[in-house]
């Protein structure tokens, strides 16, 4: 006699199981999208978010008020940053000079043909490099020194990371020994990528010269400056996503960071706009009297994870604890946000390296443990604590801000691995006061 088959209980799981398997694909395609915005077909994750595609879509545009767009060629979320003045942003090892160029070569791919070389690229944007406008503000650009060809191939390899070049053939490192004239790179030219460039409302060319704004101000304003609708319901949505913007791009938001207005909005809606970004992300909220911080416990949505591995790493973290320590003497002030006992002074971190480095210099690499070092170590971990919103830096003066209490340890336990570097036990790492 043959056993009886329950379908229908079958059934229900087979679907709660597709509906477990699309809800993860959804969430693991918001956390891709969050860090690669332009992504090329071949990303791992791209054929999940070409199924997701219209779930991301709106979900997006209702949350963020960023548009996604989604075809064969890749995908582009056009994320615009909430905070236009922040300093904390922007591609690691660019100054303002690398982004000329950069903008100097994708206006010299945009009139390419569909295929260029290295040596081509540097010819034509030299030419553009040589406009007055640029002179007029000291900006000078050959190809006559290896530093500058470098810089040339920095730039190339930011739009190869991108998928707007895509390598056929030669060596970078070649060119910038040898001049472009015994070495070259050829690459094929991908339009789409190179359209999605710029996460702009309103493309720079479309402002007649006499119209166009004169300060950085104005014109970061001018392209990424959206309609809002003149009603209480379309500011209400414009403070939401201004929001979730910032909960999803930056470390923490500190209430006394917002304007009244927004103030107001975040503190009677952060625990929904938390529960609903954290569902479709997989981060955990972590609210306090000062703020919300979105974090992610994987570490994999940041660009500046702490702690972290390596000598900058550890000595950050050391940093950090010992600014955190000072917060023991914190005051509260009328709304019951508790507030840090005041600032420190950066040669005081320096004098704090230059006495770790006694203790911990043999886990360090060579280089950390020269005399003189510990300047360029503390300048490395005051830069990662003030991207992270743990500092505040103005000139010298260092103040730590609320969330740096998390890192309040106490004495660290070390234990040596079997490659001689320090280990400080994992249970420790987020031991609040």
């Amino acid at each position: 006699m043959k056993p009886r088959v329950d379908r229908a209980r079958d059934s229900r799981s087979i679907g709660q199981q597709q509906q477990r398997f699309e809800r993860e694909e959804f969430r693991s395609s918001v956390r891709a999208l969050l860090m690669t915005p332009l992504m090329s077909p071949e990303h791992h994750d791209f054929p999940a978010i070409r199924r997701q595609a219209e779930a991301l879509r709106d979900w997006f545009a209702r949350e963020t008020g960023w548009p996604l767009q989604i075809e064969h060629e890749g995908a582009r979320l056009f994320k615009r940053p909430a905070d236009l003045a922040s300093a904390m942003r922007g591609l690691p090892g660019y100054n303002r000079r690398r982004y000329v160029l950069l903008c100097l070569a994708c206006a010299v791919l945009e009139r390419a043909d569909p295929q260029i070389t290295l040596r081509l690229l540097g010819e034509r944007l030299l030419q553009f490099a040589a406009e007055p406008a640029l002179a007029s503000f000291d900006f000078s650009f050959t190809l006559g020194a290896p530093h500058e060809r470098r810089e040339l191939v920095a730039v190339c390899r930011t739009l190869l990371e991108f998928g707007v070049l895509a390598r056929v053939a030669g060596d970078e490192d070649a060119f910038v020994h040898a001049g472009g004239d015994q070495a070259d790179a050829l690459y094929d030219v991908q339009r789409r990528a190179l359209a999605g460039m710029l996460a702009a409302v309103r493309g720079p060319s479309t402002f007649r010269p006499e119209d166009a704004p004169v300060t950085l101000e104005d014109r970061l304003h001018a392209l990424v400056d959206e309609h809002v609708a003149d009603s209480d319901e379309g500011r209400r949505t414009a403070l939401r996503h201004l929001l979730a913007r910032r909960l999803l791009d930056d470390p923490v938001v500190y209430i006394d960071t917002l304007d009244p207005e927004a103030r107001g909005y975040f503190v009677n809606q952060r625990g929904a706009m938390a529960a609903r970004l954290c569902d479709a992300t997989g981060l955990v909220a972590e609210q306090r009297a000062e703020g919300l911080a979105l974090v992610d416990e994987a570490g994999v949505l940041t660009d500046v994870a702490m702690p972290a591995e390596g000598t900058d790493a550890h000595a950050t973290l050391l940093v950090a604890e010992h600014l955190a320590s000072g917060y023991s003497r914190r005051t509260t002030d009328a709304s019951g946000a508790t507030q840090p006992s005041g600032f420190t002074c950066g040669h005081e971190i320096v004098s704090f390296l230059r006495d770790a480095k006694n203790r911990y210099g043999r886990y360090w690499r060579k280089s950390a443990r020269e005399p003189g070092a510990e300047r360029e170590l503390a300048e490395i971990a005051i830069e990662r604590l003030e991207k992270l919103q743990l500092i505040v830096r103005d000139a010298d003066m260092i103040q730590p801000m609320p969330a740096l209490a998390r890192f309040a340890l106490g004495q660290a336990e070390v234990h040596e691995t079997l490659e001689g570097a320090p280990r400080v036990a994992a249970n420790d790492l987020f031991g609040l006061p």
